[in-house]
């Protein structure tokens, strides 16, 4: 390895070690002035010094626009604190012990600035600082103490709804891995920050509250001293010790207050992960502030009484400093300007109006109120997302397509224990739940009671109570059917899924469908669509078969059976009609098992005749009108005779004739639930079938 490598390497460690000892040796020296006496020429230096520190934090602080901006903030709060407590301990022991030889003893800049505000009159100069006390101690002291502790309430209370947020984008696909993982980051940041500078600003507080005893005691302690030892006269002392005890609280309180109204400012910056002195020397190396601070100490340094030598020194150092850092970070990054207008160009305040500010509703989403939050957050306990990810997978199965995502979201418009099934931006289903409680469903046939809060089944509208989880054990013994709050939402959804698939399946899903059949089939496929049919005709067949509650799964019988009939008919409903007897067996075996009679009721024949010849008399079958006192009869048979085939164990069954098949279905869907209409064609020959009822209405 050659010598400039070498050298190279030694160079770069040295400046790794070098840039991680400035904290260290601040510190080192707060305990230094504590302990040791200082020359007032040092100390001039470092009552500089923190008069540059200060303006530098104040102006970083002004200069942030995102909370991450100053996040080393609160550590360098503590230090600054105890910089400029540990200089008014060193001028202190100055001031007491030299005091006697004349008002240049603690040094130049407590003599300067003592003179600078009492101009002669050692009254106006103590009401003067009495009323600079004031200011920091009482209103920006206490306002930010007070500002610190409601955000870091405020900040700790909304934790739980923004990781809910970030759990529900994720569900979404809205966002990866990485980009949760960064966010959940961000706000564990956040609230270390503000409960840190809730803190902090006790620091603060308690620093203001420092100067004036250090006040009360310089004067005190100078006078005796002087009086007692040096053998001076009282008026001797008072102007000797009063010049610099305000001098010395003067330089001291500017930085405080400086401090203090940055604490005010900063109180909303977020911390981050990074150590303490990679933070301060990435964001104190800030140019702007630099030069800012170094023309302010130059200005300082101009006013006639000042130690013109440290303040222009100082402050052309860090106005030099500052430019140098600026120009390094031009020639550093040749595309940092490209990148810095490309921002711009991209900032959201500048740019106009395009469709992607038009945001389309979800298809499905489940909205909850606050309260519910803890159902979301896996940290919690909360089994709502795994849930609802389960039941997208098994209704995905049974139903023969997929189902997009459903986004999970808090709405501070809900009340806390609420929430609402929303498809397609409109709400389908609500429901109200209790955390920490269970809910125990009366089936129907029960042995007992139980205490508790009474309710509805959200999905199925059946009565219910929500219990203790204690009870869980009581109330199935009783014969209630217990279910937690995650499931009761859960098989709400799902119900309302399934009795909605129609509007589950689009154009886009039709396709995806067709190619996975052409991946093995491409023939059967190409030669139906676009050749035979559209494919808005072969999503509405789809619709229509998902909304008589039957799969879709096998897509090539139902393909094959399109192609057939695509020569006779493009109509959807009649299609469809043509389609279902395919899936006969599919249809019936969901009913009953594969050796079991199939149970079913059937229209009195004089009574079907009456609706065939209503349909045939129709223009429009599918907004047939029948005569009101029929039909009332005829759905409260319905009705009945459902609920005793139900009562019996078997399924609701309704078999008729092919033409009244469809119309027939349609009307009584939201009426009978439960029951299956059936046509004669769409049972397989090899079924076993019993007849367990025929309906029949009176009717003139």
């Amino acid at each position: 390895m050659s010598n400039t490598t070498l050298s190279t390497i030694r160079q770069d460690l040295s400046k790794i070690e070098l840039s991680g000892l400035g904290i260290p040796f601040l510190v080192l020296l707060i305990i230094s002035m504590l302990i040791l006496p200082l020359p007032s020429f040092l100390l001039d230096f470092l009552f500089t010094f923190n008069i540059l520190v200060g303006v530098v934090i104040i102006m970083i602080a002004i200069n942030s626009t995102k909370p991450l901006d100053f996040s080393s903030f609160p550590s360098l709060l503590l230090l600054a604190t105890m910089l400029r407590l540990g200089l008014n301990v060193a001028s202190t022991r100055l001031v007491l012990v030299r005091g006697h030889e004349g008002p240049d003893a603690a040094g130049k800049v407590i003599e300067a600035f003592g003179e600078f505000v009492i101009a002669g009159n050692y009254l106006v100069g103590f009401i003067i600082f009495a009323i600079l006390m004031i200011i920091n101690f009482i209103v920006v002291t206490k306002g930010a103490g007070r500002v610190s502790e409601v955000i870091a309430r405020f900040t700790l209370d909304g934790m739980p709804g923004k990781q809910m947020a970030i759990d529900a984008d994720l569900n979404a696909g809205v966002i990866d891995q990485d980009t949760a993982k960064q966010r959940r980051e961000e706000i564990s940041q956040e609230s270390d920050f503000f409960g840190s500078m809730d803190g902090a600003s006790k620091f603060v507080r308690g620093d203001a509250v420092a100067g004036l005893l250090i006040l009360i005691i310089n004067i005190v302690g100078g006078i005796i001293i002087g009086l007692s030892q040096h053998d001076l006269s009282f008026s001797e002392a008072g102007e000797i010790y009063v010049l610099l005890t305000i001098g010395d609280g003067l330089v001291a309180q500017i930085p405080s207050l400086l401090l203090s109204l940055a604490t005010a400012i900063i109180v909303t910056r977020v911390t981050t992960a990074e150590s303490m002195t990679t933070q301060a020397k990435t964001q104190l190396g800030d140019p702007v502030a630099l030069i800012i601070g170094g023309s302010i100490l130059v200005l300082l340094g101009l006013v006639p009484g000042m130690p013109t030598l440290i303040f222009l020194s100082l402050g052309v150092g860090s106005g030099a400093l500052g430019i140098w850092l600026s120009k390094n970070s031009e020639l550093g990054s040749s595309s940092a300007l490209e990148t810095h207008l490309t921002q711009d160009a991209s900032d959201p305040m500048l740019e106009e109006l395009n469709w992607d500010d038009v945001e389309q509703v979800d298809l499905v989403g489940l909205d909850i109120g606050y309260g519910l939050i803890p159902l979301v957050n896996p940290e919690t306990g909360g089994q709502l997302l795994p849930r609802v990810k389960g039941i997208r997978k098994k209704l995905s199965a049974e139903l023969g397509f997929l189902i997009q995502p459903i986004r999970i979201r808090d709405d501070l418009d809900l009340s806390p224990d609420a929430y609402h099934l929303v498809m397609n931006g409109v709400v389908r289903g609500k429901g109200e739940i209790r955390i920490g409680k269970e809910m125990a469903i009366n089936p129907g046939q029960v042995h007992g009671a139980l205490q508790g809060e009474q309710t509805k089944e959200p999905a199925f509208g059946l009565e219910a109570i929500w219990i203790d989880p204690s009870q869980r054990d009581y109330a199935r013994t009783l014969g209630y059917t217990v279910v937690d709050s995650a499931t009761a939402i859960a098989t709400h959804l799902n119900t309302l899924l399934r009795n909605n698939s129609a509007e589950l399946l689009s154009h886009d899903e039709t396709q995806q469908l067709l190619d996975k059949v052409a991946a093995k089939s491409p023939k059967l496929v190409e030669d139906l669509v676009p050749g035979k049919l559209p494919l808005a005709t072969v999503t509405k067949v789809l619709q229509n078969i998902l909304d008589d509650g039957v799969s879709v799964r096998d897509m090539r019988t139902i393909i094959e059976a399109l192609s057939t009939e695509s020569s006779r008919t493009q109509d959807p409903d009649e299609l469809t009609a043509a389609v279902r007897p395919r899936l006969g067996r599919m249809i019936v075996q969901s009913l009953v098992d594969v050796d079991d009679s199939l149970p079913v009721m059937t229209l009195n024949p004089s009574l079907e005749q009456i609706l065939h010849n209503v349909i045939q008399q129709s223009s429009n079958p599918q907004n047939l009108v029948i005569e009101p006192k029929l039909a009332e009869g005829l759905f409260k048979a319905l009705a009945t005779n459902s609920q005793d085939v139900e009562n019996q164990g078997h399924p609701a069954v309704l078999v008729v004739s092919p033409a009244i098949r469809p119309w027939l279905a349609k009307i009584i869907k939201h009426r009978i639930s439960d029951l299956t209409v059936l046509s004669y064609g769409e049972i397989p020959d090899d079924q076993a079938v019993n007849v367990v009822a025929t309906i029949d209405v009176e009717h003139k």
